[in-house]
């Protein structure tokens, strides 16, 4: 299996930020998102601040997100079929800045 193995939703092939988890499971339950995978951690300075999501660009599956701590950042990519909607709902329901 290779250390690879799927949570509903979330791919776990790699570490998730500790603080990023949860909203990537609050995420997950929008229907129109098939798939969140997260990808590399890069360390940052910072200052405390509260973890949140931020949207980078689309993809051809998708989206690309980054997760954001006060400690580090990570790229997570969000599969899905609707783009525009999901874009929608993501900022409706304020996961993403």
């Amino acid at each position: 299996m290779g250390g690879k193995y799927r949570d509903d939703k979330i791919k776990q092939e790699h570490t998730i930020i500790e603080d990023i988890l949860p909203l990537l499971e609050e995420i997950a339950k929008i229907p129109t998102i098939k798939s969140i995978i997260p990808g590399r951690i890069n360390r940052r300075k910072g200052s405390g601040i509260k973890p949140y999501l931020q949207l980078k660009y689309n993809t051809r599956s998708g989206i690309k997100l980054i997760g954001k701590n006060s400690a580090s950042l990570q790229e997570v990519f969000v599969v899905t079929d609707e783009t525009e909607k999901t874009l929608t709902l993501l900022k409706k329901k304020d996961f993403i800045k």
